[in-house]
């Protein structure tokens, strides 16, 4: 079965899902892959569309409307003791040195950047992507230079957003990875709740399967930018509600007769 119908059988059927538990583990990252760039999608292209047509909006916002600010030691620091934020056509900039906006608030803002107090947040349609500035040893940045680098990212908007689209694809592929992980540890509970004999090997293929309803659920939320109030809950609902149902098709282990 190729990746595409498999795909598909995953969005409704357990029971394909649970018998995917017998394919190759290459087979199944590479799937996780596949699903990762699905998911992903919305974000590219507004990242797209942003440094298309929003990079004047962006710079004349951040000239005019952001006090100074200076990212140093992972921590952003800024003229302000509350949070800044400026709407501008269809993007929303944050500001927040003081750690009162949260991910899941710059989610509901739909189209927004933020820069949090220990973190850079890019939304798009009720899902955000999150990079902490630990994540960049030594980063050292400014309100200045910031503006500069929006220059540049015009100036070189053709370089840039296929580079930026393969860091947002790593970055969510390990995250992917992640969770799968621990769906695949949930599965161990689970599979001894319904007394069914597996593997975490087994487990962790089914589990990759198990986050394909939620994945295009969200994927096509974002696409038409709606927002999905508790999206991080009801997607490890799902997965788990999915994860129980798979296991649930696998027949329970024969009893031995004396």
């Amino acid at each position: 079965m190729n990746i595409f119908k498999q795909l598909i059988k995953s969005i409704y059927s357990p029971k394909d899902i649970a018998l995917f538990r017998f394919q190759g583990i290459g087979k199944t990252i590479l799937f996780v892959f596949f699903l990762t760039f699905i998911s992903i999608l919305p974000s590219i292209i507004f990242l797209s569309t942003a440094l298309s047509t929003g990079i004047n909006s962006a710079r004349t916002i951040i000239s005019d409307e952001l006090p100074a600010f200076s990212i140093k030691n992972g921590q952003l620091t800024a003229d302000t003791k509350v949070p800044v934020t400026s709407n501008h056509d269809d993007l929303t900039i944050i500001l927040d040195p003081t750690g009162a906006v949260s991910d899941t608030d710059v989610e509901n803002e739909g189209n927004a950047f933020a820069l949090l107090k220990d973190e850079f947040v890019l939304a798009s349609g009720g899902r955000s992507n999150t990079y902490p500035y630990s994540m960049l040893q030594g980063l050292n940045f400014s309100k200045e230079d910031l503006l500069e680098f929006i220059d540049t990212m015009g100036e070189n908007r053709g370089i840039i957003i296929p580079i930026i689209s393969v860091l947002l694809f790593l970055f969510s592929s390990a995250a992917s990875f992640i969770e799968v992980s621990v769906l695949a540890l949930i599965g161990l509970a689970l599979k001894n709740l319904l007394g069914r004999k597996l593997t975490y090997r087994q487990l962790w293929r089914m589990a990759a399967y198990s986050e394909t309803l939620p994945t295009l659920f969200f994927t096509i939320m974002a696409a038409i930018k709606t927002t999905v109030p508790n999206s991080f809950m009801i997607n490890w609902l799902v997965v788990i509600i999915v994860l129980y149902l798979a296991i649930n098709e696998i027949p329970k282990p024969k009893q031995k007769i004396n």
